[in-house]
């Protein structure tokens, strides 16, 4: 019970920004791969991991701890979220060039977006090889050719949704929340939009333009699309100007710097036993560094440990690959910056995780004493112990069955109440089914 159902990372791109690459880092996802357009298809699915101290840390139980899904290290949980990677986006897409209805169909089912770009300025707005180029303005085309997807699609039927409105009395909220409900879209979502923008009933809809309703738009983009921008290939020499371009011009925009390539390498050295690495590391370790620390008494400085099959020796080719991959990451940015990615759209949503336990004293998840912190699940900021309650038990109509909730304090708690970082582990007695 831990993959929040409704929280689906989407990468989106131009094609050979990196993409499948990013997804192939953070996941269990086996995404194609190649430097020419439209590598991608099919959307792919991985699974990626959240990473946040877990509530075993704090009460005492680290060595007690069993995660049903994802898995617990030292005290740093690692929990499930569902990453997708669309067919990649050209200038266009709105108008139904390259895999661009594809793409904007696709996209509708995230939660957030991360817009991986290509730092290199080594591939075009097609994909395609080149030099020189300015990514800065991938990430302007790419604004503009979602927006002009849902505004065409309102603007074009505009005439009809006014009539509909006014003959219906509806409320702006309900009128705007029919029109979008195709990109999954909720009403508390149409009304954050108006509210920020200081739209509220009555309105005459009828006196709106073309200029209204596309800043209508773009204000839905910013609160139903939230987007992160991930500058990728980092560790290019020709990234750093483009990479202080995009931050001075996008300044309060969410920004991760990564080498989503550096991170599959360093996958693939340490599952061929020639290094240790663990997920988020700032470091590794080669042969060499562990035996010296072993003969100094420091022990291994990798979030997995030493294991005990000794480590393989590199040859010179791959020795200078990990050295520039330190030098050029590890060392300048503290690692390859692809777990940051989705740890920051898990936060920049207002996620956080809750944790259902049997007993609020020894926080024990069935009734043989067993499966300490077992159960995790991610849930937005505002979610109440019923919402979390439905969300767990699949039932819509659970409330009926609800006695009551207690905290890790002991306290209780109402259907109401909303649970929140600190307050975040949850024990629920409810009446048995009624057999008649």
């Amino acid at each position: 019970c831990v993959m929040a159902a409704e929280l689906l990372i989407g990468c989106v791109g131009k094609p050979n920004a990196g993409k499948s690459s990013f997804l192939n880092s953070v996941s269990d996802a086996n995404a194609k791969v190649g430097n020419y357009s439209f590598t991608t298809i099919d959307p792919n699915y991985g699974v990626a991991f959240y990473q946040v101290d877990c509530a075993c840390l704090a009460h005492n139980k680290v060595n007690e701890c069993k995660p049903r899904y994802g898995r617990c290290i030292n005290g740093k949980r690692y929990i499930p979220v569902k990453v997708l990677d669309v067919a990649g986006l050209i200038p266009g897409a709105s108008e139904g060039l390259g895999l661009g209805n594809k793409f904007l169909d696709d996209l509708r089912h995230a939660s957030v977006l991360l817009h991986i770009i290509d730092t290199s300025g080594k591939t075009n707005e097609k994909g395609e090889q080149t030099s020189g180029y300015d990514p800065l303005q991938d990430v302007k085309w790419l604004e503009k050719e979602i927006h002009s997807w849902i505004f065409n699609n309102m603007w074009k039927r505009w005439g009809s949704i006014v009539r509909k409105h006014i003959a219906n009395r509806n409320t702006i909220a309900n009128t705007l929340q029919v029109q979008l409900s195709g990109y999954g879209t909720r009403l508390d979502t149409v009304i954050t939009m108006l509210d920020n923008l200081r739209i509220h009933d009555p309105v005459e809809i009828d006196q709106w333009g073309e200029e209204k309703v596309s800043e209508i738009v773009w204000e839905f983009l910013r609160v139903r699309f939230p987007t992160i921008l991930v500058l990728n290939k980092i560790d290019v020499e020709t990234s750093d100007a483009n990479i202080a371009r995009i931050c001075t011009e996008y300044p309060n925009n969410p920004v991760v710097l990564c080498s989503a390539g550096a991170e599959i390498y360093l996958r693939k050295m340490k599952k061929q036993g020639y290094i240790r690495y663990g997920i988020n590391d700032d470091n590794f370790i080669t042969a060499d560094e562990e035996q010296e620390e072993l003969e100094s008494g420091n022990g291994s400085s990798s979030s997995e440990g030493a294991a005990k099959v000794p480590l393989k020796p590199l040859d010179d080719a791959n020795r200078q690959r990990l050295n520039k991959i330190r030098d050029m990451l590890m060392f300048r940015y503290g690692g390859t910056g692809v777990h940051s990615a989705i740890n920051l759209a898990v936060e920049h949503l207002g996620f956080f995780p809750v944790y259902v336990v049997n007993n609020v004293n020894n926080f024990t998840c069935d009734h043989s004493g067993g499966g300490v912190f077992r159960d995790c699940e991610l849930v937005p900021k505002g979610t109440t112990v019923l919402d979390l309650l439905k969300k767990i038990t699949h039932t819509s109509d659970i409330a009926s069955r609800f006695t009551s909730a207690e905290n890790a304090r002991g306290v209780q708690m109402g259907m109401d109440d909303e649970l929140t970082r600190e307050n975040n582990i949850v024990r629920f007695v409810l009446q048995a089914y009624d057999s008649k």
